[in-house]
């Protein structure tokens, strides 16, 4: 039995419930950093699934107050500076309940850019990070431009108030060619430690 968008209730044989696609995430890869100048994933983005889903765990920077960074390239290319146009706003409360904000990040989106995409900015005390996601839709188009949507949490460092802080980001890389390897770094200093995940969509 399945329900279609409408209401309606359509009895059948199991072939129409076997033929929606269930949105299962499949583990492909998981890299763990330690002192990392960089996390990549250079294989398994392919057209096997139509969009790729990068879920990062307790990162945390060797250097205070950096950005979470992301690029991409295509075919065996390592540039990694494709070019970007993004959005970016950010809601975040001091743990003191000094100050409570929603507001649009200017400084960290792109017009047309090829700089690392920011994803966050996180402190490097011992117990700050951050978690989240990238989805990368349809990656091995060579029809359409690549969208994606990040979004992610941290704890960190606002002027000496700690906070805790959820940004998020979209936009399009503007190319019709494939994209076949995604970069993971900071702005500043390495990646000491952190777990990055990559899934496909099934």
């Amino acid at each position: 039995m399945a329900v279609v968008s409408n209401g309606t209730t359509l009895i059948d044989n199991g072939a129409l419930d076997a033929g929606v696609p269930t949105g299962s995430l499949i583990l492909l890869s998981t890299q763990t950093a330690s002192a990392s100048a960089t996390i990549d994933f250079t294989s398994g983005i392919d057209s096997t699934y139509d969009s790729y889903v990068f879920k990062f765990i307790n990162i945390h920077p060797a250097t205070q107050n950096v950005n979470f960074q992301f690029q991409v390239d295509t075919g065996t290319n390592t540039n990694y500076n494709q070019t970007i146009t993004s959005t970016s706003f950010r809601a975040y409360h001091f743990e003191g309940d000094l100050n409570a904000v929603l507001e649009y990040l200017t400084a960290h989106d792109q017009a047309q850019g090829t700089s690392f995409q920011n994803l966050n900015y996180i402190g490097n005390d011992n117990d700050m990070c951050a978690v989240g996601e990238l989805k990368l839709f349809n990656p091995s188009s060579t029809t359409y431009v690549k969208h994606f949507i990040a979004r992610s949490q941290f704890y960190g460092d606002g002027g000496g108030q700690d906070l805790s802080e959820d940004w998020f980001t979209a936009g399009y890389v503007n190319t019709t060619t494939a994209i076949t390897r995604v970069r993971f770094k900071m702005s500043s200093g390495n990646i000491d430690d952190g777990i990055i995940k990559m899934y496909g969509v099934a």
